[in-house]
């Protein structure tokens, strides 16, 4: 890949089919997400493990609106045909994903999905 805008629409591709083993091959060893709903994970590993564990509670699909590039970020603004909104924030150094960052409202999906409501 060429650039990191790239990366990233690569990125959509594999999670818009699903590919937790894909995915995963896209971040450094030691690289973070931070679903800020959410713990942040590190590692490649447990990345994948939580895109695979994603993948079978809910079906997700990314449907880019804006994508920006600065240098090694990218800033992809997003939405699902469910109605989400979103927006993940990518540090891309030496042809990999350092960190992740995404910003969306984990209630409404809960609610979209049937699934449990947190309790507290």
């Amino acid at each position: 890949m060429n650039d990191a805008k790239d990366m990233v629409l690569h990125w959509i591709e594999l999670f818009n089919r699903g590919d937790a083993d894909g995915l995963a091959e896209l971040y450094h060893d030691d690289a973070i997400n931070h679903q800020v709903a959410n713990l942040p994970i590190q590692g490649k590993h447990a990345i994948r493990e939580l895109f695979a564990y994603e993948f079978s509670t809910a079906e997700m699909t990314c449907l880019p609106v804006n994508l920006f590039q600065d240098d090694e970020w990218v800033i992809l603004e997003w939405k699902d045909p469910m109605g989400l909104l979103g927006c993940g924030f990518f540090h891309i150094t030496e042809g990999k994903i350092k960190l992740q960052r995404g910003y969306w409202d984990k209630l409404s999906f809960l609610r979209m999905h049937g699934m449990p409501l947190p309790t507290r």
